[in-house]
């Protein structure tokens, strides 16, 4: 691209590509992101790094694994010296802005951002610390549970509703104020929503889009505990799932709120779009669709994410630039690891050279990279050693040190039920990605980071819960005296510049 493109990044929390219609589910509703698909590159095999929101958000915005940056988990700090996507594009001349979720934990809330317009929906500190020294202890007052599946359903108001509706409204106003604003950068806007997140309730409004009785129910039911591999058994501890008899009825509620909560967020893309096309920015805009990592919403009886099933790992990524980048569907495995160096590329900066993900941009203009490889790593509550992923080709392989070897062909085999690990047959595939993996990671050495930060954060938590509590926050400047007509300003100045088209 010859021009500096502004560039919009839409995310959704916990959004599986598998329930968009853009990726072939024929219930859920969700037109506007079906058209950047139609209109855009849709990228089939992209992944998450790290199925869980700290670290897979961390990945994407530094272009580092978290075994690289520390990020391991929800509760773990995000370096302030470690540059990310914003701070390169801020030195590259961009004005960069942030509405909504990025999970930062550590007193730095805006890691490159100019300007953050709404605070975030989780906490900053190291209360969510998880303990491989203590694999069995279940943290009651934040791990995951069931409720979210048994109380599934309708709700006019929630926590998280109040969030993304402000999230929203926040980024409708932000793209209004950009192309009113006297500044002649580039921008990039970054909008992150935290739905279809659980818990699985949405507006009477989205549910009603739906036909109950339409709702299918998972492609593979709940897996046997007999047959359960290792990391999946500690999943349904983690999470409490056994703590609850999960019924068709149970199940069919959360797919139905999840499904609304989808079309919610869509309704919220059609309305960040209207806006680019009627303040006239469109043309000059590169919009990203994407999200942090999947939810199994029912699969194989497993909920939430932290596992490296498709439905956890696998993410949605859609590219959309009409006149500048020709609609087609990539089916070369990418990650969120990729984004940092893409939008490098497309913003014309300088590249980097500590990034650890590659560019899409010779995907984007249509060229083929049949030998790419994908790296993720799980290292947060639920597992008690580095769980470790490569994805190349159409095989994917799942290590860890204290769990036998999964190995799947996705091609022959998308709902992974068969581990061809012991397979003689698939050997020289096990053994060209085990290779790889070590050649990646030292898992023994990152046993040790971890568990250090760990017991280094337990401890730093403890402390500052005892006496007066203070938690880390972000308060987004109101901005009040200059939005409105105050007697510093000229009446009439005011008037013009809000004005559009003037």
């Amino acid at each position: 691209m010859e021009r500096r493109p502004n560039i919009l990044l839409i995310m959704a929390d916990q959004l599986a590509p598998q329930f968009l219609p853009a990726y072939g589910h024929p219930v859920v509703l969700a037109p506007h992101i079906d058209r950047l698909a139609r209109e855009g590159v849709t990228f089939e095999s992209a992944y998450s790094n790290s199925p869980l929101c700290s670290p897979s958000r961390a990945a994407m915005m530094t272009g580092r694994l978290g075994s690289s940056t520390g990020v391991y988990d929800n509760a773990a700090e995000w370096p302030a010296s470690i540059p990310t996507f914003a701070h390169r594009l801020r030195d590259a001349g961009y004005r960069t802005c942030l509405a909504g979720k990025m999970h930062f934990v550590g007193p730095d809330q805006l890691h490159g951002f100019e300007e953050r317009v709404t605070t975030d929906i989780y906490p900053a500190d190291f209360g969510w610390t998880p303990s491989w020294d203590d694999p069995e202890n279940r943290f009651e007052w934040w791990f995951h549970n069931m409720n979210a599946v048994t109380n599934a359903g309708i709700a006019e108001a929630t926590n998280q509703l109040d969030y993304d509706d402000e999230v929203g409204y926040q980024a409708v106003r932000k793209l209004r104020d950009l192309a009113r604003i006297d500044d002649e950068r580039p921008w990039m806007l970054t909008v992150s929503f935290t739905h279809p997140h659980d818990p699985y309730a949405v507006r009477q409004e989205y549910w009603d889009r739906y036909d109950h009785a339409g709702i299918d129910l998972p492609a593979v039911g709940p897996v046997p505990e007999e047959e359960l591999d290792a990391h999946s058994r500690r999943l349904r501890h983690v999470s409490d799932m056994d703590s609850a008899d999960i019924s068709d009825y149970d199940v069919a509620n959360a797919r139905h709120a999840y499904y609304a909560a989808v079309s919610y967020i869509d309704d919220w893309v059609g309305k960040l779009m209207e806006t680019l096309d009627g303040f006239g920015m469109a043309d000059d805009t590169v919009v990203i669709f994407t999200a942090d990592h999947g939810d199994m919403l029912g699969e194989r009886g497993l909920w939430y994410k932290m596992t490296f099933f498709e439905h956890s790992a696998r993410i949605p990524l859609i590219v959309w630039a009409p006149g500048q980048i020709e609609p087609r569907r990539v089916s070369e495995p990418v990650s969120l690891l990729d984004m940092s160096q893409t939008l490098a590329d497309l913003s014309n900066s300088s590249p980097a050279d500590d990034l650890e993900g590659s560019s899409l941009e010779p995907l984007l203009n249509g060229e083929a990279e049949p030998d790419r490889v994908v790296y993720g790593e799980y290292l947060g509550e639920g597992t008690v050693a580095p769980l470790l992923m490569v994805r190349k080709g159409s095989y994917k392989y799942v290590w860890c040190a204290e769990d036998p070897p999964q190995l799947f062909n996705l091609s022959a085999d998308d709902h992974e039920l068969v581990n061809l690990a012991d397979d003689p047959h698939s050997a020289a595939e096990l053994n060209e990605l085990h290779a790889l993996l070590e050649r990646r990671w030292d898992p023994v050495a990152i046993q040790e980071a971890v568990l250090e930060s760990q017991r280094r954060r337990r401890l730093v938590d403890r402390s500052l819960r005892k006496g007066e509590f203070v938690p880390w926050e972000y308060e987004p400047p109101s901005g009040a005296s200059d939005s409105y007509m105050r007697n510093h300003l000229d009446l009439n100045d005011l008037e013009h510049r809000r004005r559009y088209p003037r």
